[in-house]
């Protein structure tokens, strides 16, 4: 994957994290591993708004796929600011792009899909009308889209 040139200003969805010194590696910057962190409370930040939640009742959003590029180094002490955004809407499953920035540098950009699965079947379950149009209307403010 290429990185995009990409702002925060691009996303329509954006949390902050506070970097904490445990999440530095050997060479004293933030380990690859926790790139991943961020990204989850991106998706978080998005799923579960506190405006009410876009999975159904007796249902779960499960990630399936995580490409995920290493762009730059990121740095304590600070904080870092992820932005979601829909790139796709099918019948049970979405698409996101999310970049991670430490100031206005992208340090980090992930494609990744997300089912909504049964607990019940544990099997893929369609996404609700109200999903599918929250859904679009992140999607809509992508640059491009």
């Amino acid at each position: 994957m290429t990185a995009p040139s990409v702002t925060l200003d691009d996303f329509p969805v954006k949390v902050s994290e506070k970097l904490r010194y445990r999440d530095l590696d050997r060479q004293g910057h933030v380990n690859n591993a926790v790139f991943a962190t961020f990204l989850e409370a991106g998706r978080i930040g998005m799923l579960y708004d506190g405006k009410g939640a876009l999975v159904d009742a007796g249902a779960a959003f499960v990630i399936v796929r995580l490409e995920l590029d290493f762009i730059a180094e990121i740095t304590w002490p600070g904080t870092v600011d992820v932005g979601t955004r829909v790139m796709r809407v099918g019948r049970s499953s979405f698409g996101l792009e999310q970049g991670i920035f430490q100031g206005e540098t992208l340090a980090g950009f992930a494609v990744s899909t997300i089912v909504q699965t049964d607990f019940a079947t544990r099997k893929s379950k369609p996404l609700s009308e109200k999903a599918v149009d929250s859904l679009n209307r992140m999607m809509a403010f992508a640059p491009g889209a």
